[in-house]
């Protein structure tokens, strides 16, 4: 399942903020939520702990389920790169993830609403599931209809929008439209996360 708790929670549990708004509350509170939370040690936990929580905290910035990410495991598994890359670049070609890092929504949790609700078009066509895997060569775009909301009217302002573009991304904010121009590359994509520990997480 996916978790529909308090997103800053997750960030303190992870030990990085995971989003924007984190970025604040975790700065006030650096520590792991809860009762006990001043006292925990991040560095006693045993590598099994530290496995365990890099593949959380590459689940959580995606916020894909743990059944999700088993199978984009088995899908980087299958290909001919480096699994631990491979799974990255599947995981920033949802759909979901995209529209946040375009700038088109303030955060993946945002982005998922925006599509599961039928804003958002792939080719001109509505496209409502956010594990959509987009294909290089595809045009994303907020329906017509949606674009007088006030979200969509400040993202075509570019407030979301990160202070560089993505290198595989072209973007047009004032259009509220991009296009995947190329398939992403795990060096052009920043996340707090060693997949490397992911990779022996799940070759356990």
């Amino acid at each position: 399942m996916r978790y529909t708790g308090p997103k800053v929670r997750l960030s303190r549990r992870a030990g990085v903020p995971l989003t924007r708004k984190a970025v604040r509350y975790f700065e006030e509170r650096p520590y792991p939520p809860g009762e006990h939370g001043r006292k925990t040690n991040r560095r006693q936990t045993g590598d099994y702990g530290l496995r365990l929580m890099e593949k959380q905290k590459l689940r959580w910035y995606y916020d894909v389920s743990e059944r999700q990410m088993r199978r984009y495991w088995d899908m980087a598994l299958r290909s001919t790169g480096r699994s631990g890359a491979e799974l990255v670049v599947l995981l920033e070609s949802r759909l979901a993830s995209l529209v946040l890092r375009a700038g088109i929504a303030p955060s993946i949790y945002a982005a998922r609403q925006y599509i599961a609700h039928g804003h958002i078009t792939v080719d001109g066509r509505k496209v409502d599931i956010p594990s959509y895997l987009v294909k290089p060569g595809q045009v994303i775009a907020v329906r017509p209809k949606s674009r007088t909301m006030q979200p969509f009217v400040a993202a075509s302002e570019g407030i979301y929008a990160d202070d560089r573009v993505a290198a595989y991304l072209d973007v047009n904010h004032a259009d509220l439209r991009f296009t995947l121009v190329a398939r992403p590359l795990r060096e052009q994509v920043a996340i707090p996360v060693d997949e490397q520990l992911v990779v022996e997480f799940y070759s356990r």
